[in-house]
């Protein structure tokens, strides 16, 4: 009895005891009375059994320790004891809400976990459940030691991959400044959404490479490029297109990689040069696989380190498109600057048995002038050889195959047939390349050296002998021939304004012929800098000059076929032996062998020469000059050979025709000493009877006879 009475007081006691209680276990101890047995578990949502209890020595170590476990959890009835086996979640949010969103890491994922939108990515996915460790705490989780370890574990490509890269390497070994995984993933860039063709992606990751690459002082140090070729990326094609939308170009990430970047000197680097093929063919895969089967991606994939890749010709962060006059393969500048430094190489030469003459032979043709002169519209090496499936000639499916020429030509040349492909494209002014050219312009040479050099030694005899006559004359030591006033009429209207109108246009075509040939002359720089149209105005101004010549020297034909006066011209230009025995006696004079000097008609041989080499000179620039201004009918008639002829004898011709002019005609009428400074006869249209007494006295006795003196300056006027 005693002990029933007992019993009911104990239970009336305890039942007193948990009305009086509080809503629910305050302490660690409390709830540690159930959850320390490692026995009691559930079956999770996943079908995984989960442990429910909580070790206290891992407790202490949390850095939650000082927190009791109802901080946390919440949720249940405190009436309930046991409580319900179903209570809420831990929200981690309810304390770190405004942690969370201002997190140095996840932002992003923050966000996306409070929306749900990852559900398989957790606070305690991540920061663990009751062993929660500060980063701050050596050895934690998150701590920097281990913070590849600890992604590793939900990221394990990603944890194989950076280790063994070049930032991972770094940051073993300890470098200032080397990246872990919070140093790029505690940005916008870690989260995301969506394809990796977004665009607020590929700005964030370029912006966070360059907030180390550029900005760090502790990386700058330690990287070879400089911050000024890396920022370059932001003005190159790549970057020009990202800044203006397009999420499909790309960045750093694209052509470097991103947990295993590695230096370009590693094999196994994105941008090592024998991998710049296969990463740039990543967006640009048609091109790569041209290249591929070119000569130049064939040598490379049997690891020729001298052939070039894509950045060789393309550059690395400086890529600019092929439109852009300042990109290294615009159509101005990829012979020069991409094709030449390879093909101009002696040591390349002779290591592979390329010759070293094609990019000076491409320069001396007229495509290559054209080039260097301004023209953006004529050949290069690429137009020919294409940008990317260069082949080697004796290949057949080579665009520069004797076969497939007139297809090639026929881009720029319509109508090109089989006769394009004869001849050299390159040409070599060599007897074993090039023999009929390579004689066509020695002969040349060795005419304009022995006729002009006979011209200068001609007239440096007769200016000494003439000066000497003219100081005897000053010093009263001779007499002169008393002379009259008398004015005599040289040229009539109608023939000085022919002899102007071909005065002008051989200047003009003289000046603009060898701009195109030395178009880097300090004569010619300063024009080509005035327009980037200046190549194709010097080009249209030749032709209309060319053009007044022809048609002036018609009218001139005309001029001594039909009218009087110009037939009596004629015949007086008409060569007689005399002017050969008269060119003699003059050489003798001159050198002091004879005191008489031979007396000359209207015309000696001094004009005669002139005159009938400038026909000749006038009928052969008209006939090439033709030929090379047609090109695709004469090339298509007479072959490249036959038009490369044409314009070998164009060229030495028009040497040959100033260097006369300047040597013959220049000194006669202007620096020969009995008409300095100047024989106004092409001005005013007469002569002074002293200059007609020394330069043509038996015209002048003829006239005298004939009562012609004092002649007005017209154009019916008799010889």
């Amino acid at each position: 009895m005693r002990q029933r009475v007992l019993v009911i007081w104990l239970l009336l006691g305890c039942l007193f005891q948990l009305s009086a209680r509080p809503a629910l276990a305050q302490t660690r101890a409390d709830c540690l009375a159930c959850h320390s047995d490692k026995t009691l578990t559930k079956e999770g949502p996943d079908k995984k059994t989960i442990s429910l209890y909580a070790d206290e020595s891992i407790l202490d170590k949390s850095t939650h320790a000082k927190l009791a476990c109802v901080a946390c959890h919440v949720g249940f009835n405190p009436e309930d004891l046991p409580h319900k086996a179903k209570i809420e979640p831990v929200a981690c949010q309810r304390c770190h809400a405004a942690a969370i969103f201002k997190h140095p890491f996840h932002p992003g994922l923050a966000k996306a976990i409070a929306r749900q939108q990852t559900p398989s990515v957790t606070c305690k996915a991540c920061h663990g459940t009751h062993n929660v460790e500060s980063p701050k705490t050596p050895g934690a989780k998150f701590s920097a030691g281990r913070l590849t370890e600890s992604c590793g574990t939900c990221h394990k490509q990603e944890g194989e991959h950076f280790p063994a890269s070049a930032h991972g390497k770094a940051l073993q070994a300890g470098v200032k400044g080397a990246p872990n995984c919070l140093t790029c993933h505690r940005s916008t860039v870690s989260f995301v959404s969506g394809t990796t063709d977004s665009l607020s992606v590929k700005r964030a990751q370029e912006q966070l490479c360059l907030s180390c690459h550029r900005d760090d002082p502790n990386v700058r140090a330690r990287t070879s490029p400089t911050a000024g070729f890396i920022a370059a990326y932001d003005s190159s094609a790549h970057g020009s297109a990202l800044a203006k939308g397009n999420a499909k170009v790309a960045n750093c990430v694209s052509c470097h990689g991103s947990h295993d970047m590695q230096k370009g000197s590693d094999p196994k680097s994105f941008v090592n040069r024998a991998n710049i093929p296969a990463t740039c063919g990543k967006c640009h895969a048609e091109i790569a696989k041209t290249y591929g089967q070119s000569v130049h991606g064939i040598a490379v994939r049997k690891g020729n380190s001298d052939s070039p890749v894509c950045t060789t010709c393309h550059g690395e962060h400086t890529i600019l498109g092929p439109s852009d006059p300042r990109s290294r393969v615009a159509a101005s500048n990829v012979s020069s600057q991409v094709c030449s430094p390879c093909h101009t190489s002696v040591l390349l030469s002779a290591k592979y048995g390329i010759k070293s003459d094609r990019f000076r032979t491409f320069t001396d043709s007229y495509h290559g002038l054209a080039i260097r002169g301004g023209s953006i519209a004529v050949a290069n090496c690429a137009s020919c050889h294409s940008g990317h499936n260069i082949k080697p000639s004796s290949d057949p499916t080579s665009t520069v195959n004797k076969a497939n020429l007139a297809v090639t030509c026929g881009r720029c040349h319509p109508g090109a047939n089989q006769r394009f492909a004869v001849g050299s494209v390159h040409i070599s002014l060599s007897a074993k390349q090039e023999p009929l050219l390579y004689w066509v312009a020695t002969a040349y040479i060795l005419l304009i050296i022995v006729l002009i050099g006979g011209m200068l030694a001609h007239n440096v005899l007769d200016f000494v002998r003439k000066s000497k006559h003219l100081l005897k004359v000053r010093r009263g030591l001779i007499e002169e021939e008393p002379t009259g006033h008398a004015l005599y009429l040289r040229m009539t209207v109608g023939e000085r304004l022919q002899h102007a109108t071909m005065v002008i246009s051989f200047i003009v075509l003289v000046t603009t012929g060898f701009a195109l040939k030395f178009p880097e002359a300090w004569w010619v720089a300063p024009v080509r800098q005035i327009s980037p149209t200046m190549f194709e105005i010097r080009s249209i101004v030749h032709r209309i000059a060319g053009v007044v010549m022809v048609l002036v020297s018609l009218y001139h034909l005309y001029y001594l076929l039909f009218v009087p006066r110009g037939k009596q011209l004629l015949r007086d230009l008409l060569p007689a032996p005399q002017d050969l025995r008269d060119a003699f006696l003059m050489v003798r004079y001159n050198l002091g062998l004879s005191r008489t000097k031979p007396r000359f008609d209207r015309f000696s041989y001094i004009e005669k020469s002139e005159y009938w080499a400038l026909v000749w000179g006038t009928f052969v620039m008209g006939a090439t000059g033709a030929i090379l201004w047609f090109d695709n009918t004469f090339i298509r008639l007479l072959s490249k050979l036959g038009w490369d002829v044409a314009r070998t004898v164009h060229y030495y011709e028009a040497w040959l025709a100033m260097l006369a002019i300047i040597v013959w005609h220049v000194y006669f009428v202007i620096f020969n000493p009995d008409v300095y400074p100047m024989n106004l006869a092409w001005w005013k249209g007469t002569l002074t009877e002293r200059e007609m007494l020394d330069e043509h006295p038996v015209e002048l006795e003829r006239l005298k006879n004939e009562g012609l003196g004092h002649q007005d300056d017209e154009d019916d006027a008799p010889a």
